[in-house]
C-alpha cells in the first residue's frame, strides 16, 4: 500500500510537478511558490504526494482556509481546500487519488475540492463530495464541491 507524504519544498519537487498533465500558468505559480520558499526549510509545504519507487505518481495541494467574511455556510468558516489533485496517467486506476482524498478526510474538518478536469467532478462525487452554492467573492472562477464529516 502506498503512503501519502508531505512533499519537501525543493527544486526536485518543482521538477517532478512538470510531469503532470495540467502544467500551465497555475502550475507555474506553484513552482514559483516552491522556489520562493526553498530558502526556509522549516516552512510547512501544502503539497502532498504518493511515490512509486522514485517517481511522484500522484499529488495534491492541501491547505487550511479560514474565511469568516465568506464562509462556505453559516457553520463553516474553517475548512481544507484540495487543489491540483492529479494522478499521472500511467499510475491511474490504482487507487492513488482515493488515498489522497482519504488522507485529507482524516483531518475530520470540511473539505472544499476545486474540480479542474472534466471527469474530476465524478471522482469527487464518488467520494461523497457535493456541489455547494457558488459565491463569486469566495469561489472566484472555481467549480468546487464540499465534503462534510459525518
Amino acid at each position: 500500500m502506498s503512503k501519502v507524504k508531505n512533499l519537501a519544498i525543493n527544486y526536485k519537487t518543482a521538477e517532478e510537478f512538470k510531469k503532470f498533465r495540467e502544467y500551465g500558468s497555475q502550475e507555474l505559480h506553484m513552482i514559483d511558490e516552491l522556489e520562493a520558499n526553498v530558502i526556509d526549510a522549516n516552512i510547512d509545504s501544502p503539497f502532498y504526494g504518493i511515490y512509486q519507487g522514485d517517481d511522484l505518481a500522484a499529488r495534491m495541494c492541501l491547505y487550511r482556509q479560514e474565511d469568516t467574511e465568506h464562509p462556505i455556510n453559516s457553520d463553516t468558516a474553517d475548512y481544507l481546500v484540495i487543489w491540483k489533485l492529479e494522478v499521472l496517467e500511467k499510475y491511474q486506476g490504482r487507487g492513488f487519488g482515493s488515498e489522497l482524498i482519504e488522507y485529507a478526510k482524516s483531518f475530520n474538518i470540511p473539505i472544499k475540492a476545486i474540480s479542474r478536469f472534466q471527469n474530476s467532478r465524478n471522482f469527487f462525487e464518488k467520494h461523497d463530495f457535493d456541489a455547494h452554492e457558488y459565491d463569486i467573492e469566495r469561489d472566484l472562477a472555481d467549480e468546487s464541491l464540499m465534503w462534510y464529516p459525518k
